[in-house]
């Protein structure tokens, strides 16, 4: 099976890095992410196919604020703790905001709040699995891959900030 992979340069959170194979996309990741060394091989290994099509397609409606809801097939690869806790978060309504705690007793796990953060830290699909809707008990912003800056502008965007 071939795995295509695509950078979306301009997007209102930074560059963007698609990867799919034919049927569902694998992973999105924040360029900042990926070591300065590792950039221009990925960049030379680009490539497209109708999944990364319509990726990209979902974000721009998304970024523009007239998609709600993804509909790009997903494939997931984690424990099932975390497979869970990234089902919930594909729940969590555009515009809202739920904390940790919140998130843990939604899937009847009601002290793993600190587990659900190591979950939503392992999100392999951020933005299309909203983990950025979720904050600390306390409000706040915190910790998010493409950092909080990131996480702000998204939280914005929906509305939610």
């Amino acid at each position: 099976m071939d795995i295509s992979r695509q950078v979306l340069d301009e997007t209102p959170v930074g560059p963007l890095l698609l990867v799919a194979n034919d049927h569902a996309l694998l992973q999105l990741c924040f360029m900042t992410q990926i070591a300065l060394a590792d950039r221009p091989a990925i960049v030379a290994e680009c490539s497209e196919n109708q999944v990364i099509r319509q990726v990209r397609h979902e974000l721009n409606e998304y970024f523009a604020g007239t998609r709600h809801r993804f509909e790009v097939p997903l494939e997931l690869h984690g424990t099932p703790f975390q497979l869970e806790v990234w089902q919930a978060l594909q729940q969590i309504p555009w515009g809202k905001k739920v904390s940790y705690k919140q998130l843990a007793h939604w899937i009847d796990r009601p002290n793993a709040s600190r587990a659900v953060g190591m979950a939503n830290n392992r999100n392999p699909i951020p933005i299309i699995i909203p983990c950025h809707r979720v904050i600390g008990s306390d409000g706040k912003l915190v910790g998010y891959r493409g950092g909080v800056i990131a996480k702000q502008k998204l939280l914005a965007l929906e509305g939610a900030f």
